[in-house]
């Protein structure tokens, strides 16, 4: 199966986009995602396809949501 790649215009779409994302992993697997990538971290989680995308998905959001937070400290 290949994968997509989206573009976006601006990290806080991207960050829209990947919240999202995170927020179908959580639902499908009953966990939020910063419990779920403790788990992951530890080896507490399955080696699945989707799990590594679920882990590479948050630590995408925990890399913009802190770009974000350096632009916003920034622009104060």
């Amino acid at each position: 199966m290949r994968k997509q790649r989206e573009t976006y215009t601006s990290p806080l779409d991207a960050l829209v986009a990947v919240s999202k994302q995170l927020s179908l992993y959580e639902s499908r697997r009953g966990m939020d995602s910063e419990t779920f990538y403790d788990r992951y971290q530890k080896g507490l989680a399955d080696d699945e396809a989707e799990s590594v995308e679920w882990a590479n998905a948050y630590q995408h959001y925990v890399a913009l949501h802190q770009q974000l937070e350096n632009q916003l400290r920034v622009a104060a």
